[in-house]
């Protein structure tokens, strides 16, 4: 759905980043399926902190959902929320939006989305963006279809009624066959657990093993916190039905080479997941030595921006000699209602989550290493934070390449007039920000930093990249038929 851009972010410095889409979580098999989801959810939060919900079934009681604002620390803890959805099977999603009434996140909005079919109920929990669901709206409302949200997600549920399969999974399968963008997929049956990925394997989802129960999530690190041995990645374009008897495993799509989210690996992922057999921390800190070795400069002090910047910057310091150091102290308790944003709040900016260590940073000429530079107004006031310490330079070093085209598969991304490096050239962008100098990895870097020796296959990326290449893998169709053109066009 249409994505407002324009609405106010909930704190400064969040405005100046990426923000992940979703997490989806679930289990079966297990006793208390709800607080498993609760945890996993929990090792989630990363990926979404607005809302979160869960649905679970018990045989006694049938289908019981949750759906709550805020985090799920604040929400799913208790005894009696626990208690109020019982069963053996549960899924759970948290959620940032990135379609819908964006920054306005409405109760009715918050997933997982439950329908009762002929054959019995079902809940869905969405990972990823629909780039045709306008286009899917408009021709189900018109065929008599009426919808509780404004979330693309719906869509996949009024597609799975009009189906005339006589299982849930066969209804997912025609469902999704209309569907275009990225997907991962945690869903619910009374008795089956399923996953699925979109074709091109976009969004990640891993399964796991706990006991004699199973486990579906975004991620490892969630995984580990319920106890759950890590077992594959659910692979692109496979859906996978879990009950009793063990899990099935489906390609009801036709293959297509996996164009995985490569800003997984930079920025979205918890550095202790596990992506394509690879840590991610690991990863990070091979990007942070690609990024020493393309773009050397002499300095005294190697410095992250945190917390995502710290792999790369760690990387970046052993590759390059030069001593690591944490410049740049973060505030992790500020939180979106801490003090009224009055004018004279809202100009302290970056300050209230960022504080510079003043002692470590006086007379050095320091480089601070982040992971993306977007709109460039968090780099801005980091920089005046740095010098104000009273650093003799400031070079930035930035662990992806230049941010210049918008995400359309779940990622929150401003519209691309807004993206400092659609606008502005490299050299721009460094007298922009005021620094001493400023440096992006290349694309053949962070592809080689992840694995691909060679770099980047230009003929066939290997990676979704889009946001840097202006390449996308599927044609965003709602955001053609608005106007927008791609890099390939």
């Amino acid at each position: 759905m249409p994505t407002d851009h324009n609405l106010p972010p909930a704190h400064p410095f969040d405005d100046d980043k990426l923000r992940e889409e979703c997490g989806v979580f679930g289990v079966v098999g297990v006793t208390n399926a709800a607080s498993f989801v609760a945890l996993g959810l929990h090792a989630l939060q990363h990926r979404g902190q607005e809302a979160g919900g869960i649905v679970t079934h018990d045989s006694e009681r049938g289908f019981s959902q949750a759906r709550k604002m805020g985090l799920v620390r604040d929400n799913f803890t208790s005894e009696d929320m626990i208690a109020s959805l019982p069963g053996p099977i549960g899924i759970g999603h948290v959620r940032y939006s990135t379609s819908g009434n964006k920054g306005q996140t409405n109760i009715r909005d918050v997933q997982p989305f439950f329908g009762e079919f002929s054959m019995g109920g079902a809940a869905i929990a969405h990972n990823g963006n629909i780039t045709n669901a306008v286009a899917l709206r408009r021709e189900l409302i018109e065929r008599g279809s009426i919808f509780q949200s404004t979330s693309d997600s719906e869509c996949i549920i009024h597609l799975m009624a009009r189906s005339m399969g006589r299982k849930i999974p066969d209804r997912m399968e025609e469902a999704l066959r209309k569907v275009e963008g990225a997907f991962s997929i945690v869903a619910m049956t009374r008795t089956k657990l399923i996953g699925c990925r979109d074709p091109l394997g976009v969004r990640p989802l891993v399964l796991g093993k706990i006991g004699d129960g199973w486990a579906l999530s975004s991620e490892t690190c969630a995984l580990d916190i319920i106890g759950a041995e890590f077992v594959r990645e659910i692979e692109p374009g496979e859906m996978v039905v879990i009950n009793e008897h063990g899990v099935e495993s489906h390609f009801p799509f036709r293959p297509r080479k996996s164009r995985f989210c490569i800003f997984e690996h930079v920025y979205f992922s918890r550095p202790d997941s596990i992506l394509g057999g690879r840590s991610v921390y690991e990863t990070r800190e091979a990007i942070g030595r690609e990024l020493a070795k393309e773009a050397p400069v002499d300095a005294d002090l190697v410095c992250p921006v945190p917390d995502s910047g710290t792999p790369a910057a760690i990387g970046f310091s052993l590759e390059s000699g030069i001593p690591y150091a944490m410049g740049i102290i973060r505030n992790n308790y500020m939180g979106r209602t801490f003090i009224e944003p009055t004018e004279q709040i809202r100009n302290m900016g970056v300050r209230l989550k960022l504080n510079v260590n003043r002692a470590l940073i006086k007379g050095k000429r320091v480089i601070l290493v982040d992971d993306s530079v977007v709109r460039g107004t968090t780099s801005v006031k980091i920089r005046e934070m740095i010098l104000d310490a009273g650093a003799k330079e400031v070079h930035f070093r930035i662990a992806s390449p230049p941010t210049a085209w918008p995400c359309f598969y779940g990622v929150d991304t401003p519209e691309r007039e807004k993206l400092l490096a659609a606008n502005m050239s490299e050299d721009e962008m460094c007298a922009h920000l005021g620094v001493d100098s400023l440096r992006f990895i290349t694309l053949d870097g962070l592809y080689r930093a992840v694995g691909e020796k060679s770099g980047r296959n230009a003929a066939a990326p290997q990676y979704c990249d889009a946001c840097f290449s202006g390449q996308y893998p599927v044609a965003p169709a709602d955001m053609i038929e608005q106007g927008f053109r791609p890099a390939a066009e």
